[in-house]
């Protein structure tokens, strides 16, 4: 089990951190808004196709509790992580959001009945925080991430609004993995349309043939089929552990991007990747030896 939870974190680390590359050619023919609502619908859309072609029925029921996963999951993230990074370097907006998994271990005890604030998940959140520093210090060092206040407090909100959702996943019940993510897909999809209708009214203009495809791809794998993963990472080793992708992400964002642009690879990255991977390791087998003393 422990080596498939492994498998699961570094497969949705691998597909998320491809959508930065993917994200900025679709950026060319479409808003950011509009790219996160059409993502949302395609990736609900490629969901509802998978669960009708394996014959998986949900119950119809705690859709309340769909929605208010998929507004704190997608909806508020969508518009106050592009708005905050306008005035703020990638680099700090993605320690921001590092903070993440902090507000998973320390919320945990409040939203999920008999979770507690346990060693192997303070340890390893520490030390997956660390290594995104050494990820990013380059930048840091050179005074490239510079903080301002309310762009920093709009991704910290949207951190808090996603570490809230990934705790309430755990009050749903009696639900296959695949129809969560479709349902809490499929709502988001709405809100964040109708976001997108009220903020920025959609306007027509010639794509290319390559913004179209990422967007599919943005759609169909770094929403549809990712956000299976995740519910299943959920469901399998807990949210703490689920929320670490936010420090594999970025270190995949950084390997992919060198790779395209054919740069070479830093040797902080390598060592981020290795203190990254290492809180992994420290999770699962603290949390194992937890439970088994």
């Amino acid at each position: 089990m422990i080596l498939k939870n492994y498998l699961t974190l570094l497969a949705i680390g691998l597909i998320w951190g491809s959508q930065f590359i993917f994200q900025e050619l679709a950026l060319v023919s479409f808003s950011p808004l509009w790219i996160g609502a059409t993502r949302a619908l395609i990736g609900a859309f490629t969901l509802i196709l998978i669960c009708k072609s394996l014959g998986i029925k949900g119950s119809g029921k705690q859709w309340g509790l769909f929605c208010i996963i998929g507004l704190l999951e997608a909806a508020i993230p969508f518009v106050l992580v592009p708005w905050g990074q306008q005035n703020l370097d990638s680099s700090m907006a993605a320690i921001l959001m590092g903070t993440l998994p902090f507000y998973v271990l320390l919320l945990a005890p409040v939203f999920v009945k008999g979770a507690k604030i346990n060693v192997a998940n303070t340890i390893s959140v520490v030390v997956g925080f660390s290594g995104l520093i050494v990820l990013f210090y380059p930048d840091l060092s050179t005074g490239k991430g510079e903080i301002n206040l309310m762009s920093s407090i709009a991704i910290m909100v949207a951190a808090i609004c996603f570490a809230i959702a990934l705790l309430l996943l755990n009050r749903v019940r009696d639900e296959h993995p695949l129809i969560v993510a479709r349902n809490v897909l499929s709502a988001a999809s709405v809100q964040l349309v109708i976001i997108a209708l009220i903020v920025a009214p959609f306007e027509y203009k010639e794509a290319s043939i390559t913004a179209i495809f990422s967007l599919f791809y943005l759609g169909a794998i770094c929403a549809g089929v990712v956000y299976y993963l995740y519910m299943m990472c959920i469901k399998n080793a807990g949210p703490v552990f689920t929320s670490m992708t936010n420090y594999i992400v970025p270190a995949v964002g950084v390997f992919i991007g060198a790779l395209v642009t054919n740069d070479s690879i830093q040797v902080n990255t390598w060592i981020a990747l290795v203190v990254i991977l290492c809180a992994l390791f420290i999770n699962q087998i603290l949390s194992k030896n937890e439970k088994t003393s």
